[in-house]
């Protein structure tokens, strides 16, 4: 049952991956090269996935931040906020665009919803689906009931799975364009931790 689960989320996550937009990838791989500093926002499990693409950034060499972290520099114009949230309505990650916006910093999304307050915002989006599927009720319970909820993975996980592989697929792409090998990058790779 484990396997055969695991089998079918990932031909699930293949199906969102599928379904990017080529232009969106292109727009947000050339704000990412031509950014001075890079903050990583993002709440919960999004959050963890956004830590996890700034270490992977801090490894290549770049500049780059998780807001809230108390080492974390003011953003300003001419850096990078990427923004991560399924819902594209999370309100820690809402007030951090905004404060983004405001000190005219640019701002890319990565979200399932192109009309969400979030991305309204921002100065381009990636759409990664998998949030939730269309008419699905909000409360979790109610969704179980009425048979209206995500197959196989809970909670909006095939979002930030999908958005993992996505943006691991950033950094082997990041790695070829700036000929950095994985030895390159173990040589930035904490040695205490």
């Amino acid at each position: 049952m484990v396997i055969k689960t695991a089998k079918e989320i990932n031909r699930m996550i293949k199906e969102v991956l599928n379904k990017l937009n080529e232009k969106q990838v292109d727009e947000f791989m050339q704000r990412l090269v031509h950014s001075r500093n890079i903050f990583v926002a993002g709440a919960g499990r999004s959050g963890l996935v956004g830590r996890a693409f700034a270490m992977r950034l801090m490894h290549l060499g770049f500049y780059v931040y998780v807001v809230g972290e108390t080492i974390a520099p003011p953003i300003k114009p001419g850096d990078l906020l990427i923004a991560i949230s399924g819902s594209g309505k999370t309100s820690a990650t809402l007030t951090t665009v905004k404060t983004a916006k405001e000190t005219k910093a640019t701002v890319v999304v990565i979200t399932s919803f192109k009309n969400s307050p979030i991305a309204k915002l921002a100065d381009s989006i990636v759409l990664i689906g998998g949030r939730e599927i269309k008419g699905m009720k909000r409360d979790y319970i109610s969704g179980q009931l009425t048979g209206m909820h995500e197959p196989l993975t809970p909670l909006g996980s095939l979002f930030e799975l999908s958005t993992m592989v996505f943006l691991d697929a950033v950094i082997t792409k990041l790695m070829k364009l700036y000929e950095e090998g994985e030895m390159d990058l173990k040589k930035r790779h904490a040695n205490i931790e």
